[in-house]
């Protein structure tokens, strides 16, 4: 009698569809295309956490750029000014204080207006 090892291999299957539960038609519950599709999964993921990064910094850079223009000075003025300055504040901490502490955010402006 041989050995055929259906334990194992269903094993297998139920953790591969353990994984895809939730997932649209036959990528759920056929084998083949739940391997092919949380192997996608898995690749889109590891782009899409290099992506997230990128997509923060933009969201961050926009906040400033709406936040700098409302007080009459350009996005890239600012930068270079705060730069010059010595102010090293990070685009993440300089859009939480334009959100949250206007007046902190307008007294920087002011700082990089008058330092020309």
């Amino acid at each position: 009698m041989r050995v055929k090892g259906a334990s194992i291999s269903n094993r297998k299957r139920e953790k591969l569809f353990k994984i895809t539960k939730g997932y649209w038609g036959e990528r759920k519950n056929v084998y083949r295309r739940a391997r092919e599709a949380y192997l996608a999964a898995l690749s889109r993921s590891y782009v899409d956490r290099k992506r997230k990064k990128r997509d923060y910094r933009r969201l961050w850079i926009t906040r400033i750029s709406a936040a700098v223009r409302a007080e009459g000075m350009s996005y890239s003025v600012f930068m270079n000014g705060l730069k010059k300055l010595g102010i090293n504040i990070n685009r993440k901490m300089l859009s939480e204080i334009a959100i949250h502490d206007i007046n902190a955010f307008k007294e920087l402006v002011e700082k990089v207006r008058n330092s020309k």
